[in-house]
């Protein structure tokens, strides 16, 4: 064979594998990369007879963060009705407890907690040191105690479930599942009726310190009435929603939220759309024939945003492990506040119509409406949240050119 005719065979050949690869490859590569490596997943539930009403990978495993602390409850609840202790029965806190990384009640080796103080702890607070406190005291140890929560969860059914921990705090073997949580969140319910009010406490009073909750959807969400929320880096913004409207309860879970407002949003859009679908109250935010919300709309971020972040990235890389490990605190977020109104939809409007007018200058803007009162009347407070505090302050400078109300609102306000 003559060495042009070689050539010409070779690149034959090689036009043939091309042809063959482009042919397979809708087979090869998941049609849609994004989708294929988001954490994002959900589940809603009808509380009374475990129908799903939607669901988008209900069955991929990820880390609890947090919603660990869901299942200490429910043993605490067990112990509480199997009478082993009281509501008023003190915990001894161990070194072990004291040591463990932040959110906690920074408690000290040697003080005791009341076991409603620690219920009360853990459900606003998600205090990891409190966790552990109640570990100890029940089963004798952490890892003794984990192997109680696995076996508790196997036994309702929670197969996809291993705890290793008691608080959340990143550990690669604690797994868990949408779906898993939606059977813990409705047995809390059903098993732990009378305990089950906690888990919408607002405010704890701890040694004079008031501690608010965590959980924004109890704050804001119509019939909303728990139950945790979780956040880890490994797992992003997790959370477990019940609210009950007309007589009907629902149960939510939402994994791998970029943002906390994010999270919310979502929960309170995929519980609307349950709601519509069961043919139960009024929803202000959904279709029910949508079968999974669309992700709200995100603001771009700007050249300095974006340089802010690049910053904060490198930081972070800097940071030890148990900087980055941080249970359920979650990261600091900002807010603007563009004015209070008697009704929930003219606050909605009124935020919108500061992130259209906000346009590029910030990097990730989460529409909020925080139901309220000043003094005896009820209001609605439109908010951006999502911020970093150079953010939120740019942001109301641009709207105060415009003559637009704005104010700075610091994290927990």
């Amino acid at each position: 064979m003559s060495p042009a005719r070689r050539v010409y065979a070779i690149r034959k050949v090689v036009v043939a594998w091309i042809v063959a690869l482009a042919v397979m490859a809708p087979a090869l590569w998941p049609a849609d990369a994004t989708a294929a490596e988001s954490r994002y997943a959900s589940i809603i539930v009808d509380a009374d007879t475990g129908k799903v009403l939607s669901a988008y990978n209900p069955d991929r495993p990820s880390y609890p963060a947090s919603l660990t602390k869901m299942m200490t409850l429910y043993l605490l609840f067990d112990a509480l009705d199997q009478g082993k202790i009281g509501l008023d029965t003190p915990l001894p806190v161990s070194a072990h407890a004291a040591a463990q990384a932040p959110s906690k009640l920074a408690l000290r080796p040697g003080d005791h907690i009341s076991v409603e103080d620690a219920v009360l702890a853990l459900v606003t607070k998600s205090a990891n040191d409190v966790a552990v406190t109640i570990a100890e005291a029940l089963g004798g140890s952490e890892s003794a105690f984990a192997a109680m929560m696995t076996r508790k969860a196997h036994a309702l059914g929670m197969t996809a479930t291993t705890y290793r921990n008691a608080s959340g705090l990143p550990n690669s073997g604690q797994m868990t599942t949408p779906r898993d949580q939606a059977i813990l969140a409705r047995a809390l319910v059903r098993n732990h009726s009378h305990y089950y009010h906690y888990f919408a406490t607002r405010q704890f009073n701890w040694r004079g310190q008031i501690i608010s909750t965590h959980n924004r959807v109890v704050l804001n969400y119509p019939g909303a009435d728990g139950i945790k929320t979780g956040y880890i880096n490994a797992s992003g913004f997790n959370l477990v929603s019940s609210a009950v409207r007309d007589g009907h309860r629902l149960v939510g879970v939402v994994f791998g939220g970029d943002t906390a407002s994010w999270r919310d949003r979502r929960m309170m859009e995929l519980l609307d759309r349950g709601f519509a679908r069961i043919g139960v109250g009024d929803t202000q935010l959904a279709n029910a024939d949508e079968e999974e919300p669309k992700p709200p709309a995100v603001v771009k971020a700007s050249k300095q945003a974006k340089k802010h972040a690049k910053v904060a990235k490198g930081k972070a890389a800097k940071a030890t492990p148990r900087e980055t490990a941080m249970g359920d605190n979650e990261p600091v977020s900002w807010a603007i506040q563009v004015g209070a109104f008697e009704g929930y939809k003219p606050a909605h409007h009124a935020a919108a119509s500061a992130a259209k007018k906000l346009g590029g200058l910030i990097a990730r803007a989460s529409i909020s409406v925080d139901k309220g009162k000043l003094g005896k009347q009820r209001v609605y407070r439109a908010r951006l949240t999502g911020f970093t505090e150079d953010q939120a302050r740019a942001a109301c400078r641009k709207l105060a050119k415009s003559r637009k109300e704005c104010r700075v609102v610091q994290p927990n306000v």
